[in-house]
């Protein structure tokens, strides 16, 4: 499997790959405005809302549960995403949202990595338009596999007999201090602040495998832990922890998918507020 994190050399060496373009902003902007106006070429455009998730769901599900394997592999194929494609996801936000199709991909067993940088560290010619319709392909669904991911009483009962659950929203959001999306404040009791941006440095790339494996040493994170967590408010954000301790060197973390969305909708589940 490719690295989860590539850069601009990787795609000169690997023409064949798809791009995909999977802006998605928590304040309501429109990503497919922002592609409109300016896209890597031969990009396609990634739904977030629509192609990689569910919806009807419980609101104790999250607000970004994934879709049946089925209606992955449909919204693969049609994106021109088959079996063997490989696949380097970006973003404007250094990966955080671009980060969810990868890990998706990944955990099925697909090449799929990010761009290092996304958009903004982008120095080559940019498109505009809404992109040529891709020619589909053939996705073959798989199960997604149970131990990649854990539920809402696996991680609540990891977190507080002390293994590694970590937190990627804002530290903000975490103590409790601010509320966006979900109305709940506080974070998941037994949880560690992990914030996705700090897996970032100045110029939105990744820091490097070593400042990586320094940083989740600081939430008890080493070579020895296989049982790690990784949720934020509703799925999205976590992957680039993910992919972040892949880049260490380190194991995957599961990944909670309801996240705190899921959690704060349950009101027999318990918030914890402050550091």
């Amino acid at each position: 499997m490719i690295p989860p994190v590539v850069d601009a050399a990787f795609l000169s060496d690997h023409p064949e790959a798809v791009l995909a373009d999977v802006r998605w902003y928590l304040d309501g902007r429109d990503g497919f405005a922002a592609f409109r106006d300016g896209h890597l070429p031969g990009a396609r455009w990634v739904d977030l809302e629509t192609k990689l998730c569910a919806a009807g769901l419980p609101a104790t599900e999250g607000r970004h549960p994934l879709p049946t394997p089925q209606a992955f592999a449909a919204s693969m194929s049609e994106l021109g995403i088959g079996d063997d494609t490989v696949v380097v996801a970006y973003d404007d936000s250094g990966g955080i949202t671009a980060g969810r199709l990868v890990v998706m991909l990944r955990m099925l067993g697909h090449d799929a990595a990010v761009l290092d940088g996304g958009l903004h560290g982008w120095e080559g010619p940019i498109e505009s338009g809404p992109g040529m319709p891709p020619t589909p392909a053939t996705f073959t669904d798989k199960p997604w596999p149970a131990d990649r991911l854990a539920s809402a009483d696996t991680t609540g009962e990891a977190a507080l007999a002390g293994v590694p659950v970590i937190d990627a929203r804002s530290f903000d959001r975490f103590t409790g201090e601010a509320t966006m999306v979900d109305k709940t404040p506080g974070h998941i009791p037994g949880a560690r602040s992990a914030p996705a941006t700090d897996v970032l440095g100045p110029d939105g790339r990744f820091t490097s495998p070593a400042q990586l494996r320094t940083h989740y040493a600081r939430r008890g994170i080493d070579d020895t832990t296989d049982d790690a967590i990784a949720y934020c408010g509703s799925g999205v954000s976590a992957c680039i922890n993910i992919l972040g301790m892949e880049h260490a060197g380190l194991g995957p973390p599961r990944l909670f998918v309801g996240s705190w969305s899921a959690w704060s909708a349950d009101p027999a589940r318990d918030a914890a507020l402050g550091e």
